[in-house]
């Protein structure tokens, strides 16, 4: 099985890097799973959503070259995993800016002309892991864990059908639970695939619950 790791973070030093890294590891020790990285900071991927993309929405016209290529990604992998700081209790603007491109009507869903929309990533897995400053209990107090859950796992990936499996948070990272973050990234990497043992398609947020 294959994982396409998108991470986004300017800084190949950050802690953000050395998480997904450590994901990558734990799904690659047993030697069956292999992975890529998608570093799209330094790769410069363009977020800003432009004319071109909104012709290729409105009027099927092509979409832009990098979009196919990052699609392409996707195509090419079982599961994906977005790995990122958590900035304003959301995704940093580049990784929102690739969900807005790269997520495109007529690969993630289609819109039908009676209004019904055909989720289209079904096939797909995806693992979920931010990384923020504040505490746990900040996160529960405000609900700050429940929206960005409500956004983005049921937001973007219901939306397009795709299974999440994987949604944690790696938080206070200035404090002392940051010492085992690196641990819980590869074991996090080690199960990425566990669901399929399992037989089930549930989340890890779902069994949680």
């Amino acid at each position: 099985m294959h994982t396409l790791i998108v991470l986004s973070h300017p800084t190949p030093q950050s802690l953000t890097h050395a998480v997904a890294q450590a994901f990558a590891k734990g799904i690659e020790q047993s030697g069956q799973h292999t992975t890529e990285n998608a570093d799209i900071a330094a790769e410069a991927f363009e977020a800003s959503y432009n004319p071109a993309d909104r012709s290729a929405y409105l009027e099927q016209a092509a979409l832009p070259f990098d979009v196919l290529r990052e699609q392409q990604r996707i195509d090419k992998a079982d599961a994906l995993a977005l790995i990122y700081p958590v900035y304003w209790w959301s995704f940093p603007g580049q990784l929102k800016g690739w969900i807005d491109r790269v997520f495109s009507n007529g690969w993630a869903y289609s819109e039908g002309a009676d209004g019904r929309v055909e989720k289209r990533l079904g096939r797909l897995a995806v693992h979920l892991i931010g990384i923020g400053g504040a505490d746990s209990g900040t996160y529960a107090r405000h609900g700050y864990d429940k929206a960005m859950r409500t956004q983005i796992d049921h937001g973007i990936f219901g939306y397009c059908g795709a299974r999440v499996v994987t949604s944690e948070f790696l938080l206070d990272v200035n404090g002392p639970a940051a010492a085992s973050h690196l641990a819980t990234a590869r074991a996090l990497g080690e199960k990425a695939f566990a669901h399929l043992a399992r037989g089930t398609d549930r989340s890890v947020a779902a069994e949680a619950a």
